[in-house]
């Protein structure tokens, strides 16, 4: 039996891809770091970039094949999408929400064979490839502000990376604003998934993803499913389903943990809210740290003059008091400040922060006071860095608490 023959014209055409592809490199090339492009326009180059890897011919080519060979069409395969992450502080926001949006719309449109599944626990079964993504605020000499954008897709059978992408882009007023559960909660999400889940959207193709975040990618699903409807305002439902997550294997996790808190927090009963608190503080220790979400008035030692801020302050203190007893532990309480400001200034600020707190809890507990320090930071470790002093920055507005030795 005789092959088809390709078209002469189909050779053509894919010459004029391939020579098409090349220019656009080094086009991109040509321009440099310095110069990035628009972030729409670099999520859609960074998109084409991840799926141009999965296919040895653009999609048009392939399809002018196909009719001229009458070859039968290729599978489609199934993805779920991680929702995508701000790598500085480990939250889903506005921005990041946006990035997806426009790289599953671009893959839609522009790419076969492949089916765009939520991230939901019952599409993991019929999943075979996993996409993640990152956005990272780049240090930048120049006034105009770049990201870092990189994608990620992984087959989630051999935990190995198919193909990897990354672009920087003008960060165009995008708006950081975190989602109302990141917003909410009342300690720092960026856990040992959160850091995993990053580092396999850096890794390169043909390396093995994080295995300690894959191995938790099924409890994953079903945080988010939970998060999901905290952000809906379902919060009846969400405490039903972060419950649910915690008795799956891996499923206890600072997100899951608070997602319990927040939700008993929002539905009034408060009591069942202080025991989750309790426990998120048990496991922020069993990771030697816990960043605490505690505001103060600006230039003050005083909380935040709201009471729908600072209202939990003092059971949060309270339970950070009786976990670090029960952990038989001692503390390094180390105050941080947003940059705006000197940093002179600032470095004394949060020092006398840290000592003030330091002091509520020794006020809880006296036998904490030999075990128990105070340490200011000033701005020297933000996370974001912003100086906005909004929803933004809040994390570097935190205090941390570190497990130290016991002198």
């Amino acid at each position: 039996m005789r092959m088809p023959r390709i078209d002469p014209l189909v050779r053509r055409l894919r010459g004029a891809a391939l020579a098409t592809a090349a220019a656009l490199l080094a086009s991109l090339a040509a321009c440099g770091p310095t110069q990035p492009p628009t972030f729409e326009k670099a999520a859609s180059q960074v998109t084409d970039d991840l799926m141009s890897q999965t296919q040895k011919l653009p999609a048009f080519i392939a399809r002018i094949e196909r009719a001229v060979t009458q070859a039968p069409a290729p599978p489609t395969y199934a993805v779920v999408i991680d929702p995508m992450l701000d790598t500085t502080t480990g939250e889903q926001t506005t921005a990041t929400t946006l990035l997806e949006q426009r790289v599953v719309g671009r893959i839609k449109a522009r790419f076969e064979g492949f089916e765009m599944l939520p991230f939901q626990a019952a599409n993991l079964s019929r999943a075979k490839y996993l996409l993640t993504g990152t956005m990272t605020r780049v240090p930048s000499q120049k006034t105009r502000k770049v990201l870092r954008i990189d994608l990620a897709l992984m087959e989630l059978r051999s935990g190995s990376v198919v193909a990897q992408a990354t672009t920087l882009a003008r960060e165009d007023q995008l708006d950081h604003t975190p989602l109302p559960y990141y917003k909410d909660s009342p300690v720092l999400m960026k856990d040992k998934v959160i850091e995993g889940y990053v580092r396999s959207t850096v890794t390169p193709a043909g390396q093995k993803a994080d295995a300690y975040y894959l191995a938790r990618i099924g409890a994953a699903s079903q945080i988010h499913e939970a998060t999901a409807l905290y952000n809906a305002e379902r919060y009846q439902e969400a405490l039903g389903q972060y419950r649910n997550a915690m008795t799956t294997p891996q499923g206890e996790q600072l997100r899951t943990l608070s997602g319990i808190y927040l939700s008993n927090v929002r539905l009034g009963r408060m009591a069942d809210a202080e025991k989750a608190f309790a426990q998120v503080v048990a496991l922020g220790f069993a990771y030697n740290e816990l960043g605490v979400k505690l505001l103060f008035n600006p230039g003050s030692t005083e909380f935040w003059a709201d009471p729908k801020i600072s209202g939990p302050y003092a059971m949060w203190l309270r339970q950070i008091a009786r976990q670090t007893i029960a952990a038989n532990v001692c503390l390094n309480i180390v105050g941080h400040t947003s940059s705006s400001g000197p940093a002179a200034a600032n470095d004394a600020l949060s020092l006398r922060r840290a000592a003030y707190v330091r002091q509520r809890l020794i006020g809880e507990t006296a036998a904490l006071g030999p075990r128990t320090r105070a340490t200011g930071k000033g701005f020297s470790e933000n996370i974001v860095g912003s100086g906005t002093d909004n929803a933004i920055d809040v994390l570097d507005r935190r205090v941390e608490f570190k497990i130290i030795p016991c002198s």
